[in-house]
């Protein structure tokens, strides 16, 4: 997997330059940039969550750096499905041009659109379906039906000069579907009997021996779950999982249940998936969260978000006593999810949380309510043995995803040296059938902290986690400006390091000390005075206490 930064060459006309952008390596912020003859397409532009160590971060997006110069040169935007790790980012692309075309499905679209509406920019936008054909510049494209955890996911053929690209988004091969919405395994043949010069490859659960389970499995154990409950029930899953909330209202509607949606996001893609028919509501089962109140605790169902116990999200709230929704001895938590690598600690917590306050937590580890919506690894033998691509390259999952896909492409015979692992930033080339990594750029996350964007550094974070975990000591010394000598002070303070001040009183002969010395050989300047009372405490703390918290020294001349 390459590692050091080198610039590609200058592209070659007829030649089709690929770049993951976002999604290698890690579950989300997933985004491609193909360019050929001096026009760029973008696939999917995804946001990635926040983990423990990135503490008051509410969003990563991709690094636009490598197409931010380029703007006026990007054709579209080619969306595979509405999750957020493939539409999250698209608001913060358009900030910096707003009339980029946006392609996809009507569900999909419909999810951008009220998500740009509250950052209040109209898209332009073009609704496609499966079998449709659309010319964007230089790049033809064909979109095909696939099945996923969401309705009208799409993979997308992108034919170029260059060669033939398969991008499968996510996906997996459901046989029984609850939408009736196969991945078109026909059109994946034909376009292999055609030739497929790369293969993108959802990597997911690349590492999951046989085949993914059915989605309509769930659905008898979320109905058998809630016939059994004696209180309340809370559902907790992804604001987007349209066939899990699919679920609950009819496992609720079977118990003679009421269901309440909870959460901005929940409320508003339901909603949104309702109107356009992909939410079947059965009759007087929805009904206004601040009516629930009212409904008997044994004949109401709410559907919250939360399910990777996102601090600020409902059901961490709920754990944390911090919701309207008391959650007590005899209710019953459901999260209908999977984990998303680096969120376990965090749902851990929600469900420890939940359980102290008398909650039976029913999860996947304990029970069937969850299957995952990307292909397993027999799916992904079957879809190569269908494709036979001359080239591949494994996205969308962290480095063991992309390894393990790799080796189910060259178990099915795929040379290894055409079985391309990349990382964000990696520059492929592609021509005459031939896929060369030809550069390596350099990409870095961006922050989005409050209304702040990319503003946010590695740098602020590791101070984040200092000041979270270590604690905070400031020192306050004056020196007289000719001598150096120390005339106020020092003057201790600490946050989150010690109760009592007190105990920096072994310490302040030794900064008294140091700054004699340094007096005594010509140090006059005050930002070289505050760097040897940094090094000063840093010592003493390190060895007195074994800690390292965040020193802010303030030297000042009298």
């Amino acid at each position: 997997m390459p590692t050091s930064v080198y610039n590609p060459p200058a592209l070659k006309k007829g030649t089709l330059r690929v770049i993951p952008i976002g999604g290698l390596g890690e579950i989300g912020r997933n985004m491609t940039s193909f360019e050929i003859d001096g026009k760029i397409l973008i696939v999917d532009c995804g946001v990635l969550f926040p983990e423990e160590h990135q503490p008051g971060v509410d969003l990563i997006l991709p690094d636009f750096s490598p197409i931010k110069d380029r703007l006026d040169d990007i054709v579209g935007v080619v969306l595979t499905h509405g999750h957020e790790d493939h539409i999250g980012a698209v608001p913060y692309l358009l900030r910096l041009r707003k009339d980029i075309p946006l392609i996809g499905s009507g569900l999909t679209l419909a999810l951008v659109e009220a998500k740009l509406k509250e950052h209040r920019i109209q898209p332009y936008s073009l609704t496609v379906t499966e079998g449709q054909k659309e010319q964007l510049g230089p790049f033809d494209l064909e979109f095909v039906a696939v099945n996923h955890s969401i309705p009208d996911a799409l993979a997308v053929a992108i034919k170029t000069d260059g060669g033939t690209v398969l991008a499968t988004g996510d996906f997996k091969m459901d046989q029984l579907p609850l939408d009736g919405r196969l991945t078109d395994l026909r059109e994946f043949a034909r376009l292999g009997q055609e030739g497929v010069d790369l293969f993108l490859v959802d990597s997911t659960n690349a590492d999951v021996p046989g085949f993914t389970p059915l989605e309509r499995s769930i659905g008898p154990v979320l109905e058998q779950v809630i016939s059994k409950a004696p209180r309340r029930v809370i559902v907790a899953s992804f604001s987007s999982h349209v066939h899990r909330v699919q679920q609950v209202l009819d496992a609720a509607h079977a118990n003679g249940r009421r269901v309440a949606l909870l959460g901005r996001s929940m409320v508003r893609n339901m909603t949104i998936a309702a109107d356009l028919g992909y939410l079947k509501v059965p009759e007087n089962v929805l009904i206004d969260y601040k009516k629930a109140k009212d409904i008997p605790d044994d004949k109401i169902v709410y559907m919250s978000t939360g399910s990777q116990g996102e601090p600020m999200a409902v059901l961490s709230r709920m754990a944390n006593m911090d919701h309207a929704i008391e959650v007590g001895e005899g209710d019953t938590v459901i999260l209908a999810s999977s984990q998303i690598p680096g969120n376990e600690n965090a749902i851990y917590r929600v469900i420890d949380g939940l359980t102290k306050l008398g909650a039976n937590v029913v999860h996947k580890g304990n029970a069937k309510v969850h299957v995952s919506g990307h292909a397993a690894a027999g799916e992904l033998l079957y879809c190569y043995n269908i494709i036979k691509p001359r080239n591949v390259l494994p996205v969308h999952g962290e480095y063991r995803h992309l390894v393990a896909n790799a080796k189910l492409a060259i178990d099915t015979g795929i040379p290894e040296e055409n079985t391309i692992l990349a990382e964000d930033g990696t520059v492929i080339d592609l021509k005459d059938g031939e896929a060369r990594v030809v550069g390596q750029l350099e990409i870095g996350f961006v922050y989005v902290d409050g209304s702040s964007v990319g503003e946010i550094t590695d740098a602020d974070l590791k101070d984040r986690r200092i000041l979270g975990e270590e604690g905070f000591i400031s020192i306050i010394v004056v020196v007289e400006a000719q001598t150096g000598k120390v005339i106020v002070g020092p003057e201790i303070h600490a946050k989150g390091f010690a109760e009592d001040d007190r105990v920096f009183d072994s310490v302040k002969p030794k900064i008294v000390q140091a700054l004699a010395e340094a007096a005594k050989n010509g140090v006059r300047d005050p930002h070289a005075l505050s760097q040897i009372v940094r090094r000063t405490v840093g010592r003493w703390v390190n060895t007195s206490y074994r800690r390292r918290p965040m020193i802010v020294p303030l030297v000042i001349e009298a």
